[in-house]
């Protein structure tokens, strides 16, 4: 396991090359799915309104003092109506926060883990089962994020901020998969060929973690913290509690 982390880890600049071609493939039912998440390979979770209680762009946006305008904006990205890096360009475009902001974000107003998170991750740790995050958010929240459940930084995708040598923002690294649509495929796409990886399950809240599957195997909707309604009409297998997927993990 850790010899995978590290190919993970050197690996993630990578990710630029485009996903395996989606087959049609027949929809798999309910029962179906239950099967391959007892059974996955790997599970990969989205960050934000799913693995911690809030958006963590908007809350930065909050932080930076253009809280509301931000938070249309990302409603709208969820919603699957724009491309996800045009809303990202745009956010951060008002936001512009500084590298100081985001370290005094994160020491100052922590994410907030998802009542259940923790128990689930370790449930899966303990099965022997490899747990990844994929996010559209910023790599060092998400890394805070993920030493809180014990997830190592290598099994961290997410968007990386650019600053300049004064602290000011840059930009962000628009070549990070988690940049664009689709980015979250490739990003399982790379996994499954990197780990050989027959099962991946895909859990999160918003359109673009839906359509991450395929090449995800499974795609759970989460809407514990804020229910999308593109994503619970069409999502087979829709949760609003963790404690509904460790009770499947206690039928195997």
């Amino acid at each position: 396991m850790a010899q995978h982390r590290a190919q993970c880890n050197d690996r993630q600049k990578e990710l630029l090359f485009s996903c395996s071609k989606k087959l049609p493939r027949r929809m798999a039912s309910l029962l179906e799915l239950k099967e391959i998440f007892r059974n996955a390979d790997a599970v990969c979770f989205d960050v934000d309104s799913t693995v911690i209680r809030e958006e963590g762009i908007d809350e930065l946006a909050k932080f930076c003092g253009v809280g509301d305008a931000v938070a249309e904006m990302t409603r709208r990205a969820m919603g699957g109506s724009v491309t996800f890096k045009a809303a990202l360009t745009a956010r951060l475009g008002l936001i512009r926060p500084s590298w100081e902001q985001v370290q005094k974000l994160i020491s100052e107003h922590p994410p907030q883990l998802t009542p259940g998170i923790r128990e689930l991750v370790s449930r899966l740790h303990q099965r022997g089962i490899p747990v990844f995050l994929i996010s559209g958010g910023f790599q060092s929240i998400v890394e805070h994020v993920a030493l809180q459940v014990n997830i190592p930084a290598a099994n961290v995708f997410a968007n990386r901020l650019k600053f300049y040598f004064n602290g000011e923002y840059a930009g962000f690294d628009e070549t990070r998969p988690t940049a664009e649509s689709g980015g979250k495929g490739k990003v399982i796409s790379h996994l499954k060929e990197q780990f050989h990886f027959k099962k991946v399950v895909m859990i999160g809240d918003g359109a673009t973690d839906m359509e991450a599957c395929p090449p995800a195997d499974c795609f759970i909707g989460f809407g514990g913290n804020v229910i999308r309604k593109q994503v619970k009409e069409k999502a087979k297998w829709y949760i609003t509690h963790f404690d509904e997927l460790l009770k499947e993990l206690e039928e195997r």
